[in-house]
């Protein structure tokens, strides 16, 4: 029996983590007291006594919890922002190419894709690597997301029956261009810079919605939309990633329609000249927790969806 350790199981992440394993009969969940979860010694203990180890950390904890790890059969899996551009950590997202998938299997550690960066990603990398758009393309996303990807403190502001009259609207963030998620944006897809990134934060509890526009003069010459839609439908087959030629309901699409789901829908919208890329995902789901445990299944050897909501 798989034996897993959640350090930060108290996180909205890894509760999610938590409630989806607690249930399952291969995998034997190691809990601390809640008068040691926090204690470095009982940490160290659990971290190298489990066969893998989830962190759901602030990064600054997460490098503290790769430092403790001594054991070196310990397989790691982070969902922090900690280590998505480091060197010997596995990316984890798998749908990729078939080398992500096989990186994931075989690393002792993967970094869980930020939630954002995830939709993004998912549009960009596989027109970089196809050669349909350039690698110094001038892009910019929008990504419109539930509070729950703020975490405990996001949650409890909205949920709150006092809340400023403000948070009923969307609300843009992250205005000075420094969002965590964009250095794994640029890396990942080979770009030369990261895109003008605009999130947004909305009032409903969980999806997300990440768009990137792009003008036909972007794409490499002699490419087009239907060259794009194609490319997607040979790489998004299914059942966690799928391309979708019409996502929307009536000429709208909600960025909540997938929220409880692990699966996200890949699209393209728009004409020839003017373009849409469009995801859609749960930020908890493919963007977090979902994700989470779509690497760890791969790094046991079960089929990617074991235990997913598709």
């Amino acid at each position: 029996m798989l034996s897993v350790f959640i350090d930060g199981r108290e996180g909205t992440t890894g509760l999610r983590i938590y409630e989806r394993l607690e249930g399952r009969g291969d995998v034997r969940l190691l809990i601390l007291p809640e008068e040691l979860r926090k204690e470095p010694s009982a940490r160290r203990e659990a971290l190298n006594s489990c066969d893998i180890a989830f962190l759901c950390l602030p990064d600054a904890a997460a490098r503290e919890a790769v430092q403790m790890v001594e054991n070196p059969s310990v397989r790691l899996i982070d969902a922090s922002t900690a280590h998505r551009t480091s060197p010997g950590w596995a990316y984890g997202f798998p749908e990729l190419s078939e080398g992500h998938r096989r990186d994931v299997a075989e690393s002792k550690r993967v970094a869980v894709p930020g939630c954002h960066a995830s939709g993004f990603i998912a549009l960009i990398y596989p027109l970089v690597v196809s050669g349909l758009l350039p690698a110094d393309a001038a892009l910019s996303c929008t990504s419109l997301t539930g509070y729950s990807g703020g975490g405990r403190k996001m949650i409890e502001q909205y949920e709150d029956a006092g809340r400023e009259a403000l948070l009923g609207a969307p609300r843009h963030y992250a205005l000075g261009q420094s969002h965590k998620h964009l250095p794994e944006m640029a890396r990942v897809c080979g770009l030369e810079k990261p895109p003008v990134f605009m999130p947004v934060v909305s009032d409903f509890y969980s999806g997300m919605l990440v768009t990137v526009p792009l003008h036909a003069q972007a794409l490499s010459k002699g490419s087009s939309a239907e060259d794009i839609r194609e490319a997607y439908r040979r790489l998004y087959r299914g059942p966690i990633v799928i391309y979708r030629d019409n996502m929307d309901e009536d000429g709208f699409m909600s960025a909540s329609a997938l929220s409880g789901s692990d699966r996200m829908e890949i699209s393209v919208l728009g004409g020839e000249e003017r373009i849409v890329l469009a995801a859609r995902f749960d930020n908890l789901g493919k963007g977090a927790s979902g994700a989470a445990l779509e690497c760890m299944n791969l790094m046991t050897g079960l089929s990617p969806e074991t235990g997913l909501v598709l």
